[in-house]
This record gives C-alpha cells, structure tokens and sequence, in this order.
C-alpha cells in the first residue's frame, strides 16, 4: 500500500542540510570528549578515539564528511575492543558515535536518533561505570548533554521519531536524553 508517496511502513525522508549535521555532530563531539580521559587512562597509547573525536570536530567546523571521518569511526570501534574495562569501552564507543553523528540518515526512523544521542548516552554510561555503575552520575551526564544541545539539534531531533526501546542501559540513557531534549 502507497501512502504520501512512500510504501506502507517505509520511513519517510528529512532534510538535513550539511550545517545541520555540523551541528549534531558537534554536540555529539562534546558529549564525546568529556570522558576520553576514561580510555586514556585504560590505553594511554591508542589515539583512535581521540582521532575519531577531533575528526568529527574537523567536520563540525567546515570539514569533509569523506572517507577519512568515517575511518576514524570504525577506527575508534576496533579501539574499543581492546579495552581492559566496560568504561574504557564505553568511551570509545561515545567518540565512535561522535564520528558517526555526520552520518545521520534522513529517514524518520527512530533508530537513527542513536546517531544523534549516541555518543551522549555512552559518555553517561562510561561516567557511571567509573562511579561504580553509580546511576546519579550517568543522569548528570544527561543533564550536562542537554545544556550542551543547541536549538538546531533539538530541532533536528524533534524530526525524528522518539528514540527506541532495548538497547540496555545505554539505551535507557538514550531515551532519557530524547524525553529531556524533547521537553
């Protein structure tokens, strides 16, 4: 069945324009860098998330979304792999979504709100995991990731569908982020 143009349960288009996903990817470089000390510490040699961070920087302020931002994304996964901690990992994870945020798809669904609040839902649970999986710090780390959103990110946000269920506890932290940001 055709409807608006597109197939029954096909999600439909959004325009995102480049300063758009300047924007979120910049947020989501915020988010990101606040705990990179967390994997610092656990592999002080290994710069690819704090590759994948400055890259995504780099975009945000004028760059090319080309193959070297996306290399560094992928990079900062392999990163997290070789963590000795759940925090580490979790951090790297927050710079790979960093990365990954000049990605965003322009199909309203609510998955892809993990490349807009990824990287904020996975520097809170890192902080939290550094805290003895204390829970408080992670809903800090929310609160500081919704003072750091703009009105251009809340807007693109408010195009998508509300984030989805499961996922965890990053995904609990996602949808948290999504209910706040949409308030």
């Amino acid at each position: 069945m055709v409807e608006n143009g597109t197939m029954a349960g096909e999600a439909s288009e959004i325009v995102l324009s480049t300063q758009e996903l300047r924007e979120v990817t910049a947020f989501a470089a915020g988010c990101a860098e606040v705990v990179l000390e967390i994997f610092e510490a656990d592999q002080p040699h290994d710069s690819r998330p704090r590759d994948a961070i400055t890259a995504a920087w780099e975009f945000a302020r004028g760059g090319e979304r080309g193959k070297s931002l996306r290399d560094t994304a992928w990079a900062a996964l392999a990163a997290a792999k070789g963590t000795d901690t759940a925090a580490a990992r979790e951090a790297a994870w927050a710079a790979m979504s960093a990365a990954g945020a000049a990605y965003l798809h322009p199909l309203a669904k609510a998955t892809q709100v993990k490349h807009i609040l990824g990287a904020g839902a996975h520097a809170a649970r890192a902080a939290e995991l550094v805290a003895g999986d204390d829970r408080t710090v992670g809903a800090g780390h929310v609160e500081q990731a919704v003072h750091r959103a703009t009105p251009v990110v809340v807007a693109v946000l408010g195009r998508f569908p509300a984030a989805p269920g499961g996922g965890g506890r990053v995904g609990e932290l996602i949808r948290m982020l999504d209910a706040d940001l949409r308030r």
